[in-house]
């Protein structure tokens, strides 16, 4: 059987019939339900966050984040088809008809977390001779780290061709400055097992995660540390304006007030 992401681009394969059909299918109503949950479980956010949906599609992993926390969410997606039949059921979330290949756009700091279901494979191919599958995850981890809080954190769940795959988005995520790890659900299943990307914009302690009983690589993600001290937060602005230098952005000059709180004017 092919991979719906090898037989058409995302937004010519959901067609107003295919996108129905997806959404009233009771099957793909629980896996789709039951990929959410265990995304959200991962997370272990607090109640009424602000949540960003990639891939929404007609708004099922949606219809768990208004359930499950109260989250207020947006969700984006390519397919105008998809989102089409989102408006027609009335989702509570905002939508918003985009590529998630050419970057996330959000202000800075938009959102407390992201949460993604069976979307992120689909940068990895190359729908037309100009779409490069590096250059997209490239957009993409950059403008999602960009979009979130310090702190905030994304679940991915996907579905990998092949190892090569799994590498480059792992890969593409810790370049972003992404820390964080791949959860295998059911590894020893064919049929079942599920990929999820779990990362972090920033330090998160380990109990903000749920990780208990899962086994996580981190080997593809791991960063080196600074011994035991926590970055303070002149290193951190330090850290993220040369991240944007390397990158090409214009940066202010660093000076001794760098990192300085600013104290309130009365």
């Amino acid at each position: 059987m092919s991979r719906p992401e090898t037989s058409a681009p995302p937004e010519v394969f959901y067609s107003d019939v295919e996108s129905k059909k997806y959404t009233s299918s009771s099957r793909i109503q629980h896996i789709q339900a039951t990929m959410t949950l265990r995304a959200l479980d991962l997370l272990a956010l607090p109640p009424h966050q602000h949540v960003l949906d990639i891939g929404c599609g007609s708004g099922l992993s949606g219809e768990i984040l208004s359930q499950e926390g109260g989250h207020v969410w947006t969700g984006m997606d390519i397919s105008p088809s998809m989102l089409a039949v989102a408006l027609d059921r009335e989702v509570e979330g905002d939508l918003l008809l985009a590529d998630m290949g050419n970057g996330v756009p959000f202000r800075a700091g938009t959102f407390d977390a992201v949460i993604s279901i069976s979307a992120i494979q689909w940068l990895c191919n190359a729908d037309s001779s100009i779409a490069d599958p590096k250059k997209r995850l490239a957009r993409f981890f950059d403008s999602l780290y960009a979009s979130l809080r310090r702190g905030g954190k994304v679940a991915c769940q996907f579905y990998p061709r092949d190892n090569r795959q799994t590498e480059s988005i792992l890969n593409a995520a810790k370049a972003a400055g992404f820390a964080g790890g791949l959860v295998i659900d059911d590894e020893e299943s064919k049929k079942n097992k599920k990929y999820y990307l779990i990362l972090t914009a920033g330090n998160v302690n380990s109990h903000d995660i749920n990780l208990h009983g899962v086994k996580i690589d981190k080997a593809a993600m791991t960063r080196p540390k600074k011994g035991k001290q926590e970055e303070s937060r002149k290193e951190y602005i330090l850290r993220k304006k040369e991240l944007m230098r390397k990158r090409g952005r214009l940066v202010a000059l660093d000076s001794q007030f760098t990192g300085r709180k600013r104290k309130p004017k009365f």
